[in-house]
This record gives structure tokens, C-alpha cells and sequence, in this order.
């Protein structure tokens, strides 16, 4: 954020998503479908921000309905590429939209979701060198070149030629150095280079890398490298997969060097914004969805699924519990097996310690809540609140239903269904009476036998 903070010119970004995403198969916009809870354009629209952008242009081809809420979110503007004549095309009809704007753009791809901040920084820095190189252009040298472009740059920096894999000769296959489409070009310069872009090549399209072969009689384009894994773009499901697979593996390891316990690593899926504490184990076969919190010293048990939730130090969840939106577990609480927990507040010391739902309540500190407990907080149109307070006791298989409040202290039977509020202290009983009828069992058993001797 530094560098966005001192740079002197001021930032655009033009984001291409104009791809038709065929091989994803799915009716949903490629760059919307998720890594790590996030759809993979917000990743990319995050480090835009983190490095000041104030201007950002999305091209889009079709489905331009699903993208404008999120782009909007980010403050910016979707244009359409219609037709679609390859990538120096697409990136003209960014032109409108950042009439007046002087200063440097950069060049990303809403399917190449992990750039980075720094690496857009080092872009853009680069760019204002004394040197004053027309375009940076982000290199990566990948353990399979594919049909990737090639970029010839004999002194490792200065570029002599970008080709692109369909129009190179065999030499310039042969060549580790690939094109990732990444670049940093000036308002000023970038604009007039669009305008004298051709498509006489094999695809008849208008390439955005031809610009850095027109700037050479004006000056010289110059190359940056970066990690692979930084700038792979993801075309199905199958690559989605492997992105989300190496996000995984990054954040596992990200949370072990921070001091947290995972039992068996490669069990355990993370969200984008999982914030976990030191000293937290985390045993195999848990999944966090996004908005969780979890303070230092807590224990996250096998098989437990945890979304939108806070946890306090010391509190132990699960194994097989569920966590859903809204809820606050308490420094030393417990939410055990088979229990699951919605828009509920759970005080320090209380516990729920097997097969229990928990919706929109407040449990005080101390109070145990027995096992097969339901509040019962939906009528079939509305949703009510529970209260129970500090150090009561429900007893096993009880209904509360809501709204209902049980006073502090107060013990609830087990196996009633409480309509009413119960009383600081109170036992409440809520059931009906039990009667016997002594001998019956034998009477019935004997006649059942009788009948069906007599059926044959």
C-alpha cells in the first residue's frame, strides 16, 4: 500500500473478461466462480485496490448482468467487446470509459486471479524509471511452455519480440520465456499504439502484445518476471481445481508458520478471510467457509463445517458440529458433536455438548444445554428469539419454543416442551404424566401370540 501511497501519476486498471469460458460448461460468468469462497475477479479487484487504483474497466462479452453488481462494488465500470477481435480489441473499448484520465494503466485478466499487489507495484515502478520504457510486460518461465507467447529478450530485460505460440517460428517455441498478458502501459501512449494494431496474423485478430513491437520506433518495452503459479489462468473446472488445490496448500502452510495445529494438513479448507489464532488446533477434515474468527488457544475437532462465526479463546467445537452464520461461541465454551449453531451467542463456560440446534438464542455463561435440545425458532413465517440464562440447565430431548426466555439457574426437565418463559431458579416441567398398567405388557403379548396361532 506504501508504494500506491507515493507514487506520483495516478492508476487505472483495465481488467479483460470478454472470454466466452466454454470449457467451464456452467451458466455462470467464468470469472465468478469461486476460490476459497471468492470469486476469482474479486481476488484480482482486491490487489487492484491495494495498490490505489482509481479508475477500473471490466470488458465483458456476454452475461454483462452478472458482473456489474460486483464490479460496482469495487467502484468500477463494465464495457462490452462486441465483436470480439482478440485482446488489443478488447482493450480499446476501455478507451471511452477512461476518457481524461492521465496516467498509467494496467493490462490484467479476471481469469488470472493471483497477482499480486506487489507484482502490479513492481509493474508500475518499473515503468516510471528513468530509463522510461513504453510497456512492462510481465514474464513467467512455466515448466511446460505450452502454446503460450513467446517473448524474445536477448538481454534478459529489453524486448525484441513478442510472438504469439500460432505465429512462431519453431527457435522462438523453443524460447522458456512466456507472455502472461500482464502489462503496464501510459495513458498516453497506450491509446495511440491501439489505434496501429493490424490483424494480419494467423488468427485475424488484433493482439495487445503487437503494441510493444509498434512502440520500438519510439522507444523500447522492457520485461518483468514472475512465479507461474502467480499468473496461471483458468480456463475449466479442471484448473479451477488445481488453483484452488495451490491456494490450499499456501494457506495451510501460511497458518502452520503462524502457530497454529493442523492435524493433517492437506484435510483442512480455508476461506479467503479465515483468521485463526495461535495455538488453535485444527483436527482433519474441517472446513471453514468465509467470515470466521478464531482467537488463539481454541480446538476445532474433526469433520466440522464453520461459516460466518466467531470463537473465542480456549472454546472447543465439534467433532461434527456446524457452525452457520451469525453465531458467537464464548472463551471455553463447547459446541460438541452433532450440534449445530445458527445466529445463536454462546457465553464463556457454556456448553452444548451433543445433537442440538441452536437458533437465534442467547445462552448465558455457565448453562448446559442437554442432549437432542431444540429451539424451535421459526413459526412457518417469522423467526423468534431464545434467551437462557447464565448456569441453567435443559434437560435431554427438550422443545423450547420460541419466543420463550428460561431465567438464569432455572432447570428444565428432560423431555418438555416449554411454551412459556420460565422463572430465575425455577424447575420447569413440561410434559405429560407418565401412567403404568401393571401386567399388561404380558397380557398383550400373550393375546398377540393367541392370533397369530390362529391365523395359521
Amino acid at each position: 500500500m506504501g508504494a500506491a501511497m507515493t507514487r506520483s501519476r495516478p492508476v487505472a486498471a483495465i481488467v479483460l473478461a470478454a472470454g466466452k469460458g466454454t470449457r467451464m460448461k456452467s451458466a455462470l460468468h467464468k470469472v465468478l466462480h469461486p476460490i476459497a469462497g471468492r470469486p476469482m475477479i474479486e481476488h484480482l479487484l482486491a490487489s487492484v485496490a491495494a495498490v490505489g487504483a482509481e479508475r477500473i474497466v471490466v470488458v465483458v462479452g456476454d452475461r454483462r448482468e452478472q458482473l456489474e453488481p460486483v464490479v460496482a462494488a469495487h467502484g468500477g465500470t463494465v464495457v462490452v467487446q462486441d465483436p470480439q477481435l482478440g485482446t488489443g480489441h478488447a482493450v480499446q473499448q476501455a478507451e471511452g470509459a477512461l476518457e481524461g484520465f492521465e496516467g498509467d494503466v494496467l493490462i490484467l485478466y479476471g481469469d488470472t486471479p493471483f497477482v499480486s499487489a506487489g507484482t502490479m507495484s513492481r509493474m508500475l515502478e518499473r515503468l516510471a524509471d528513468s530509463d522510461d520504457p513504453t510497456a512492462v510486460v510481465v514474464g513467467f518461465r512455466p515448466a511446460d511452455p505450452a502454446q503460450y507467447g513467446r517473448i524474445v529478450a536477448a538481454d534478459g530485460e529489453v524486448i525484441d519480440k513478442m510472438v504469439e505460440y500460432k505465429d512462431a517460428s519453431e527457435a522462438e517455441r523453443a524460447i522458456g520465456l512466456c507472455n502472461s498478458g500482464l502489462m503496464a502501459v501510459s495513458a498516453e501512449r497506450l491509446w495511440p499504439l491501439l489505434r496501429r494494431v493490424g490483424n494480419d496474423n494467423a488468427a485475424g485478430e488484433y493482439y495487445l502484445p503487437d503494441i510493444v513491437m509498434l512502440a520500438r520506433s519510439d522507444g523500447h518495452s522492457v520485461v518483468i518476471e514472475t512465479n507461474p503459479d502467480e499468473v496461471a489462468g483458468i480456463n475449466s473446472r479442471a484448473e479451477l481445481a488445481d488453483v484452488e488445490l495451490a491456494w490450499q496448500r499456501r494457506r495451510r502452510a501460511l497458518a502452520m508458520a503462524d502457530g497454529v495445529s493442523l492435524v493433517a494438513p492437506e484435510t483442512v479448507w480455508f476461506s479467503h478471510d479465515t483468521e485463526i489464532g495461535r495455538d488453535t488446533v485444527v483436527e482433519p477434515n474441517v472446513v471453514f467457509g468465509p467470515a470466521v474468527r478464531i482467537a488463539e488457544g481454541a480446538r476445532i475437532r474433526a469433520f466440522s463445517h464453520i461459516e460466518g462465526a466467531s470463537i473465542a479463546t480456549r472454546a472447543e467445537i465439534g467433532p461434527y458440529a456446524r457452525l452457520r452464520p451469525g453465531t458467537e461461541i464464548g472463551e471455553k465454551a463447547k459446541v460438541g458433536n452433532f450440534v449445530e449453531v445458527k445466529k445463536a451467542k454462546l457465553g464463556a463456560g457454556a456448553k452444548a455438548s451433543h445433537l442440538t440446534y441452536l437458533g437465534d438464542a442467547t445462552v448465558g455463561e455457565g448453562a448446559n444445554i442437554g442432549a437432542g435440545t431444540i429451539t424451535c425458532n421459526y413459526d412457518g413465517f417469522l423467526k423468534h428469539a431464545t434467551t437462557i440464562g447464565e448456569g441453567a440447565f435443559i434437560g435431554s430431548n427438550s422443545a423450547l419454543v420460541a419466543p420463550v426466555a428460561i431465567g438464569a439457574g432455572a432447570i428444565v426437565g428432560a423431555g418438555s416442551v416449554v411454551t412459556r418463559d420460565v422463572a430465575p431458579d425455577a424447575l420447569a416441567l413440561a410434559r405429560g404424566e407418565q401412567r403404568e398398567k401393571p401386567g399388561w405388557a404380558a397380557r398383550f403379548r400373550a393375546t398377540m401370540r393367541e392370533r397369530k396361532k390362529a391365523k395359521g
